[in-house]
């Protein structure tokens, strides 16, 4: 059973595309939209990843950080984000550890890692959850929407 909204959002540690370590209570004082994707470079996730980047400024301006988490590797990472010009960190969780946290199923019958998205307010609170394979700019457009209801 995946966490729920009103719980706290577990911290958790994991190098970034510059090779430091992020850390999830270092953006308390700030709202956090983490979702976690599938892959690197395929369909689905460049265009979550791209229409994230497009609306960047938008998080910003409602007190928010974006951050992306998959098992792909740092490199590959770094190779994503530069490719499409990603503002925000992607997060390297090659063993599944804060999937398994988060617990975040798989899609597909199970083939597939899933593609959900917390929204953290700047307590460390999860307000909203959004659980959707192939609506990848639902994504975006849902947590924009929970955003604008939260006190920035």
């Amino acid at each position: 059973m995946m966490l729920q909204v009103g719980q706290p959002a577990p911290d958790f540690s994991l190098k970034t595309t510059t090779g430091t370590t992020f850390r999830l209570r270092d953006l308390r004082g700030r709202h956090v939209v983490l979702y976690f994707y599938p892959k690197d470079d395929t369909p689905g996730c460049t265009t979550q990843a791209c229409t994230f980047r497009d609306q960047y400024e938008d998080f910003k301006d409602l007190g928010a950080e974006v951050v992306g988490v998959s098992s792909d590797s740092e490199k590959s990472h770094q190779k994503f984000t530069a490719k499409h010009n990603l503002p925000f960190e992607l997060l390297a969780d090659e063993n599944g550890t804060v999937r398994k946290l988060y617990e975040v199923p798989r899609a597909m019958l199970g083939l597939l890692p899933g593609r959900v998205t917390f929204v953290i307010d700047k307590d460390g609170v999860i307000q909203y959850i959004f659980n959707s394979l192939t609506g990848a700019t639902d994504h975006v457009s849902k947590t924009k929407e929970v955003l604008r209801g939260l006190p920035a």
